[in-house]
């Protein structure tokens, strides 16, 4: 009889750590980090139904700090090499950039001219027509 005494409070104990231990993670863990359900909910699961409450918060609720699947952290060396790495390149240091903003810029002064000379051929032809009209 006291052997199933000393069973019973060792299963007792190990019960008492469990939830504590349990709750004192729950607790402890941000609220965006928190799985499956939300916090408050995981505190009632791990209190009302001891010992599967913290048993099932530990499978299900408690963050993972692993990342899923087989994509890890970057290792250097696994990459592009370093020379053929692509690199972005600054509008000014790209010289087609530069050849396509020299073309815009002679194609944009060419048609400044024409303005201009459409302009002059204007004022010449309206300073005509005022000249002829004032003898009237």
């Amino acid at each position: 009889m006291s052997g199933v005494i000393r069973l019973y409070g060792l299963l007792f104990l190990i019960d008492l750590i469990l939830v504590v231990v349990a709750l004192i993670d729950c607790l402890s863990t941000e609220e965006f980090a928190v799985r499956n359900l939300p916090k408050v909910a995981w505190v009632f699961i791990i209190l009302l139904f001891p010992p599967i409450g913290p048993i099932v918060w530990f499978v299900a609720g408690r963050p993972q700090h692993q990342r899923a699947g087989r994509a890890g952290a970057w290792k250097p060396g696994s990459g592009f090499p370093e020379y053929e790495r692509p690199r972005p390149v600054a509008p000014d240091d790209d010289p087609e950039f530069l050849r396509g903003k020299s073309r815009e810029r002679r194609d944009d002064d060419e048609l400044f001219r024409k303005w201009e000379a459409d302009l002059r051929r204007r004022e010449e032809d309206l300073r005509r027509q005022d000249g002829e009209s004032e003898p009237s």
